[in-house]
């Protein structure tokens, strides 16, 4: 079987082969002989730090927002194991490598601040009015003569 190529995560950012490394593994669960014998589950490892595919900035960013997913090494890895086939499961996994980095790639539109409006204002002023006069009628009203 043919390995997979370079992994195109955008059109202008590319994973090249040799970087993406794949091991193999028993998949778990349930299943019979064929899942207890067969090493269907695919693991892919891609070293971010090292890697030559992100400009500074790109793996300054990719360093950042996968933090929680990279090892001390700062390799992100993916298993996949859904399949009984090692084939799908190897695409799997590369598509999910593709969308962790297209999505920690993605800029972020900058926010714009709005306002309330005059009118939510006053609802939410009124709305804690008539709380507060609900609060303000319960408990003890004048003196008791006990």
């Amino acid at each position: 079987m043919k390995p997979p190529g370079d992994l195109r995560v955008t059109p202008s950012f590319v994973i090249p082969a040799e970087e993406i490394h794949e091991a193999a593994s028993r998949s778990g669960g349930p299943g019979g002989q064929h899942v207890n014998r067969s090493r269907t589950r695919v693991t892919l490892r891609w070293n971010v730090r090292e890697s030559a595919a992100p400009t500074d900035e790109q793996r300054r960013l990719l360093l950042r927002r996968l933090a929680g997913r990279l090892t001390r090494r700062d390799h992100l890895v993916v298993h996949a194991g859904k399949h009984r086939s090692r084939g799908k499961n190897r695409a799997l996994a590369r598509k999910r490598l593709a969308e962790l980095v297209r999505e920690a790639l993605a800029v972020q539109p900058p926010r714009v601040p709005t306002r309330q409006s005059r009118a939510s204002k006053r609802r939410i002023l009124e709305a804690k009015r008539r709380r507060a006069s609900i609060k303000r009628g319960r408990g003890r009203h004048g003196s008791d003569d006990t």
